[in-house]
């Protein structure tokens, strides 16, 4: 788990990619672009192209990317990489004025192993050259014969989402894996992967890579992007399409075809990565801020119409928890708190981080939603994951297939007909406990507890597991926010064992009118 938190620690300290605060300005110059032609079929680029190589990849033993980075690049620090700048007038696409520009990164420190990017034209595929000439080195002083093929780390794409005429970033695929996105008035959050492989497992996780894309020229007037990729790792090749559709709320169509070289214990699909620090339901932390976090819970949709909001948190060891379902609806990393005070940060921007939403296209079977935290001192760190895990495994050499679509938006997706969580705190109020109790308060709002009678009737149905006594529980509308607020009161039995929480709001003799609450007590880290 280092190496993910490593990996992802790079690209978290960019609240926004390094080179995207340069001023866009007009400029005479245009960047010639050394393409190459490659031996493809005149006919149109299509996914199974893509397929056949990770399928052919598979089929062989892994082969590392050869080490041919100058070691110059490969011992830049974290600022000195951050001023090796991509020219905004060289940008792919600007002079031609398309609706899609493309930039690129330059590669060194953690991405060392350069990506191929080809366009398709009219059906033809052409490699884009590295040209040093495209970058500003800023301040370090680095051999230009050393750097004439450095090679791309990775691309971003930019679109007009926030007002015509100007190109916002909206997408970047940067480090193994790793892309984010965004729509519009939202800032850079969490990430998603291709692929997880044994995230937490003993034996250690491995990052497959997307080595090559490709990516279609847009026609005048295009609000969508097609992008194809290769991945590959030591344990499996894969093809992807991604096409992208930036707006008030982004989305990606996301088809894959996966290819084990061997059997894989746990296969993560769709994963999302993102970072909890702290927030209400942690409270007694050193800092000024009331909260730090990209994602504030994790949202599951199953198939019978449940839905189920799990509040993240930061524990103190490893804690890995999962909800089974068959054919689920969708899952996302949600960030529902959007008030500027419950962060206090305007640099950070947590309020305008984007929740990524999960929607798989077709049925995907039985198996698990799997939620990852780990322990993080602070938010330079991506320490939460979450991702499905089909009960059936893939079987190596033959073809896995998915697909879904993920949604990168502000309001983030809630029950349509049912109330949800908007808020998990934990602690004391001014009423003496005894000790070692533990204190929630959880409320519960929407539409559609907004529209019930002033006089309506609710109850909470509060379950707790076999490790916890429930002692009290209170539900009352709160006559400031409107919002049903729920309190909860337990004693946990053994502190060495986690306590598992269920709670949802219902009137009296009917069914469940909102989410399900579920919440984790970790065990006592003191405890074996």
């Amino acid at each position: 788990m280092c190496a993910s938190r490593v990996v992802s620690n790079d690209r978290r300290d960019r609240t926004l990619d390094h080179v995207s605060t340069l001023p866009r300005r007009l400029c005479s110059r245009v960047a010639l672009w050394l393409v190459l032609a490659l031996p493809f079929a005149a006919q149109a680029f299509e996914f199974d192209e893509v397929a056949t190589r990770a399928r052919d990849l598979a089929a062989v033993a892994y082969k590392a990317p050869a080490a041919t980075l100058p070691q110059e690049l490969r011992d830049l620090d974290y600022d000195a990489y951050r001023d090796i700048r991509f020219k905004p007038e060289s940008a792919l696409w600007r002079a031609e004025k398309l609706p899609f520009e493309l930039m690129f990164f330059h590669a060194g420190r953690n991405f060392q192993d350069p990506v191929r990017i080809n366009t398709i034209e009219a059906g033809a595929v052409k490699r884009l050259g590295f040209d040093s000439a495209l970058f500003d080195y800023g301040r370090n002083k680095l051999d230009p014969q050393k750097l004439r093929n450095a090679g791309f780390a990775g691309f971003r794409v930019h679109y007009p989402v926030n007002k015509p005429g100007y190109k916002d970033e909206v997408l970047v695929f940067l480090g193994a894996s790793y892309f984010r996105a965004v729509g519009k008035g939202q800032t850079y959050g969490l990430s998603a992967r291709g692929v997880a492989v044994d995230t937490a497992a003993a034996q250690g996780e491995e990052f497959p890579r997307f080595s090559e894309f490709w990516i279609e020229r847009p026609l005048p007037g295009a609000t969508s992007l097609t992008i194809y990729a290769l991945l590959d790792s030591p344990r499996l090749a894969g093809a992807y399409r991604f096409v992208l559709t930036p707006g008030a709320d982004t989305v990606m169509q996301v088809t894959a075809r996966i290819y084990p070289r061997e059997p894989i214990a746990r296969l993560g699909i769709a994963p999302l990565n993102s970072m909890y620090a702290f927030g209400e339901n942690q409270p007694g932390h050193d800092d000024y801020r009331p909260e730090v976090h990209d994602s504030d819970g994790l949202s599951v949709a199953t198939a019978e119409g449940d839905w189920i909001w799990r509040p993240l948190l930061n524990p103190k060891r490893l804690l890995v928890t999962s909800f089974s379902a068959l054919n689920p609806k969708g899952f996302g990393l949600m960030q529902r708190d959007r008030s500027p005070t419950s962060y206090e940060d305007p640099e950070a921007l947590y309020e305008r981080r984007p929740s990524a939403w999960v929607e798989p296209v077709g049925n995907w079977g039985a198996g698990r939603v799997e939620l990852v935290q780990i322990p993080t001192p602070d938010e330079t760190n991506d320490n939460i994951v979450a991702y499905w895990v089909p009960d059936v495994a893939p079987v190596p050499k033959q073809a896995f297939d998915f697909a879904y679509r993920l949604h990168w938006s502000t309001a983030g997706v809630t029950p349509p007909s049912k109330g949800y969580v908007v808020q998990t705190r934990r602690g004391r109020g001014y009423v003496k406990q005894p000790d070692g109790d533990i204190n929630f308060v959880v409320d519960f709002d929407g539409p559609a507890l907004r529209l019930l009678k002033a006089d309506a009737k609710l109850e909470s149905v509060v379950e707790v597991g076999a490790n916890a006594q429930l002692k009290e529980q209170n539900l009352f509308r709160n006559p400031v926010s409107g919002a049903w607020r729920m309190t909860v009161r337990i004693k946990r039995a053994d502190t060495a064992k986690p306590v598992e929480l269920r709670a949802y709001v219902k009137p009296a003799a009917q069914g469940a009118i909102t989410e399900i609450w579920s919440y984790i007590v970790p065990p006592d880290p003191e405890k074996p």
